[in-house]
Order: structure tokens, then sequence, then C-alpha cells
């Protein structure tokens, strides 16, 4: 992997990694398209970059990391269920992770799902007992985390299958859309930490030491494709909360459907699509 490339990976992972558009999906996707070589650090790559964009949901929202002991248990209990299905299920979503038929056709489907979410969803800020929910209780963080789990499948997209489990809790789009960038924190910081420590179990076993264990380019393009994965997810969580409060998720239905449908017409069409 090139400088470039990282480069342009990151910017992808900014862009989408806050978008109901799937992150992964679009850097399998992106991988796919620069013809970027199958090595464990380029895989590698693409999760610890996701630290980069998950900073900057602090940087926006550090306020509301120091009001209470109870935010944090919440997203403790939010986070507890893809903990349960990421190590039970760990191998399948790895070999779902080079699957581009599989990223399509999860783009397709969320994007028929998301334009219907406006209508199950009608009102802008949705209300329990006539006042809009913005917090949710800790039963209603659980049924959220539930959600997320959905997103073990590549292409369906971890921030909208959170978003919608807001939703379905009765929380405002805003509020549900700021705590699924809430709950991203310690599931890709966890998701980050696990595969870095893969990394170095198996380098490890063939005797290279921790010292050893990234060249001085693989370091640089880390911190390159963290710094830029900050930055732009900094101005798309920005963009984001204020144009989906105001109108909704039907755009980005459709961007999914339009993508994910020219996947599959190039699948179909036999382009080969060099997969990680």
């Amino acid at each position: 992997m090139t400088y470039w490339q990282a480069l342009i990976l990151a910017i992808v992972e900014g862009l989408t990694e806050f978008l109901p558009i799937s992150s992964t999906g679009h850097m399998i996707i992106a991988s796919a398209l620069l013809g970027i070589p199958a090595t464990p650090f380029t895989k590698l790559f693409l999760v610890v970059i996701q630290l980069g964009a998950i900073l900057s949901v602090f940087a926006v929202y550090w306020r509301r990391f120091f009001q209470s002991v109870d935010f944090y248990l919440k997203l403790l209990v939010a986070f507890l269920p893809i903990v349960v299905v990421g190590l039970l299920l760990k191998k399948h979503i790895d070999a779902l992770l080079d699957s581009v038929p599989t990223v399509a056709a999860m783009l397709l489907l969320g994007g028929i799902v998301l334009l219907f979410v406006d209508r199950w969803f009608p009102q802008q800020e949705s209300e329990e007992g006539g006042r809009p929910v913005t917090n949710p209780s800790f039963k209603q963080a659980l049924l959220i985390g539930l959600f997320q789990c959905l997103a073990v499948v590549p292409g369906v997209s971890r921030s909208a299958a959170t978003i919608i489990g807001g939703l379905t809790q009765k929380l405002t789009r805003r509020a549900a859309a700021e705590f699924a960038f809430f709950l991203a924190m310690p599931t890709m910081a966890a998701a980050a930490v696990k595969d870095v420590y893969d990394y170095y179990k198996e380098a490890h076993s063939h005797g290279v030491e921790l010292a050893d264990l990234f060249s001085r380019e693989q370091l640089g393009q880390l911190a390159l494709g963290n710094v830029v994965a900050f930055i732009v997810a900094l101005i798309a969580i920005r963009l984001f909360v204020g144009f989906v409060a105001k109108y909704g998720f039907r755009a980005f239905g459709i961007y999914r459907i339009i993508v994910g449908g020219l996947l599959l017409l190039m699948l179909a069409l036999g382009i080969n699509l060099q997969l990680l």
C-alpha cells in the first residue's frame, strides 16, 4: 500500500464512518478498486484508522463525556451485545470482509430500508409522554446495542443500524445519531485493540518482536490515516447531524441503492473487482 492509497482510504473512512452508508463497505470497495494487495497490514490499517475517526466524536462532544457516570454505564450496556456477537462469530465475520457481493447486496437492501425510515418515524422530534426523548434508558440502550449487532455484516452500516435502533426507542433523530456516535467509540476502539493484538500474536509466532512489528513506512501510513480520518470525520459529523435532523434519511437510501446496484451490475457483467 502506498501513501496515496492510505490517504484515499482515510478520506473514505472519515466521510463514511458516521454516515448510514457503511464505512467498512466503502473501504472494501475502495480497496478493491485501488487494487491494494491482500496483506495482513492492509486489513489492520482499515480497522486502526477508525480510531482517528472516533476521536472526532470526543472533539465535538467532549463536554458530554464529563456529564455523569450514568452516561458511561449506558454506553457499556449498549456495547456488551456486540462484544458477545463478535467473539462468537469472528471467523464468519472475517470471511465476509472479503466479499464485495455481500457489501453490494447489503448496501442495496439497506438503502431500501432507509427510504422508509422517515415514514416509519415521521416526527423529527419523537415524543414519549409529550416530551422529546433525548437520553435513552438502560433498557433502551441495550436494545440499541442489539441493533448494532446487525452491522457485523459488511455493508449494513453500524451507524445506520444503531440510529434506527435509537429511533425504534423513540429517540429524536439528533439524539439517535449522537448516541450512535458515542457508541462507536468503545466499539471501534475494542475492534482496533483486538486486531492489533492478533496482528502482533501472529507476527510474534514467526519470531517478530514488538519493536519490529511495523516498518517506518507502515507507521507513517498509520499516522497519516488516523490524522486524515480525524479531520474528515470532524467535518462529516457536524454536517450530518444537522442534515439528518432536518431532512431525514431518504437521500442516504437513494445513494446506497445507486452504489449497491452499480456494484451488482458490475459483478453480473463479469467485471473483476480485486478483493482484499
